[in-house]
């Protein structure tokens, strides 16, 4: 299976496991990578930098295969010179990806690529995509208002930003939100994606490091079953409606600020209550990718599902033309 990503990334599927926050360590990504995609480590895992590079040499005795490191750049959570030790680690330990996320990547485009490491860039708009590529990132990944974490303000889905970003950007463009199936894959490639992004499908995986409880959710769960909180400190997510993001949108009603909902979103309060299973106890950070989520798979399994998937849409455009 042949894309720009794949052939750049040295990869056998153009599929890109996303960051997933506090799930995106290294048993998961490492079975994304030996499947045939692309896993991903977040550095939001490991505060600590001798974390984060026993977490990438874990990672390397895991797989041999490529994978990504994401760093989110948010303004208010940006470790300022930490991130270019992250970087360095990652040159050191011969990563050979990284994405960035959260604002303009320009000042770090030089250090990524002085180390030989392919940059992408994750963006909620065209206009974002279109800035990325001037600043000479390697490749895009634009997410649509189905995705799980922070769409883009304008509410645009993910196909009609898919299509958009293909026509107007000269480099590589990949597409996350909403998808979950082979299905989901073949539709965006055939708009011209060179990749998909997906984190959701992967939380219902059994090498995802998070308790069975938050797994079969999932599987129960519809495509109605996410909300969108923190709209009030301009930094909205799409996360599982549950008791914690109602107390959210309650006190957003009140027009408390940041450091007043800190208590009820922090990712402490969320990790607490994905290792105890607690499916109402903390800020879960899902898509509306939800819907089509119907078992727990191990990641192999779930890639031969959406490669065999993936055939049957080829096939049946075959047959249609």
């Amino acid at each position: 299976m042949k894309t720009r990503i794949t052939e750049l990334l040295g990869i056998e599927y153009p599929i890109i496991q996303g960051g997933m926050q506090h799930l995106g360590v290294p048993e998961l990504a490492a079975a994304v990578s030996n499947a045939g995609g692309l896993g991903t480590i977040n550095v939001t895992v490991f505060p600590e930098l001798d974390e984060f590079r026993a977490a990438l040499e874990k990672m390397k005795s895991l797989t041999d295969k490529p994978f990504c490191v994401n760093i989110s750049l948010l303004p208010e959570t940006s470790a300022g010179e930490k991130t270019f030790d992250y970087i360095k680690i990652c040159g050191d330990l011969g990563v050979k990806v990284i994405e960035t996320a959260g604002r303009k990547p320009d000042t770090l485009v030089g250090p990524i690529h002085e180390l030989g490491i392919f940059h992408i860039h994750k963006v909620p708009t065209v206009k974002h995509a279109l800035s990325a590529e001037k600043t000479g990132v390697d490749a895009v990944t634009i997410v649509g208002f189905e995705c799980a974490g922070h769409p883009g303000k304008d509410e645009v889905t993910t196909l009609v930003l898919a299509a958009k970003a293909v026509k107007q950007l000269k480099i590589p463009v990949l597409a996350g939100g909403g998808v979950a199936d082979g299905h989901g894959v073949a539709a965006l490639l055939a708009l011209g994606v060179e990749g998909v992004v997906m984190g959701t499908r992967f939380v219902a995986t059994k090498e995802c490091q998070i308790h069975q409880n938050f797994k079969d959710w999932c599987v129960s769960a519809t495509e109605k079953d996410t909300t969108l909180v923190q709209k009030s400190i301009n930094n909205m997510a799409r996360v599982a409606n549950n008791d914690t993001a109602k107390e959210c949108l309650k006190l957003e009603s009140k027009g408390v600020t940041l450091q007043e909902l800190i208590s009820t979103i922090s990712g402490k309060r969320g990790k607490m209550a994905m290792d105890k299973g607690d499916l109402n106890g903390g800020i879960f950070v899902v898509g509306q990718a939800l819907g089509l989520i119907d078992d727990v798979l191990s990641v192999d399994e779930l890639f031969t599902r959406i490669v065999s998937e993936m055939n049957e849409s080829k096939n049946r455009l075959n047959d249609i033309y």
